[in-house]
């Protein structure tokens, strides 16, 4: 057997588990990680979630010094 990981868009998710029944094949629904906002109970989207992982990566980080230089710095603007 050989497993092939896919992207299905969520308007077409019914049809797909249709098809896959008809053929016979099997199929694994794998949940992203997922951060819940503690104000609305609600998980975070996929957008905040891509700039987390960024972050956490150290992507797309613009100021790097420290918490008293960012101070400064934001009390600039």
């Amino acid at each position: 057997m050989t497993s092939i990981t896919i992207n299905i868009p969520n308007k077409e998710v019914g049809f797909f588990k249709k098809m896959m029944e008809k053929l016979g094949w099997t199929y694994q629904v794998i949940e992203k990680p997922r951060l819940i906002d503690p104000e609305t109970g609600k998980s975070l989207n996929d957008k905040t979630m891509r700039v987390i992982e960024d972050a956490r990566n150290d992507k797309g980080i613009e100021f790097t010094g420290t918490v008293n230089e960012f101070k400064r710095w934001a009390e600039t603007l």
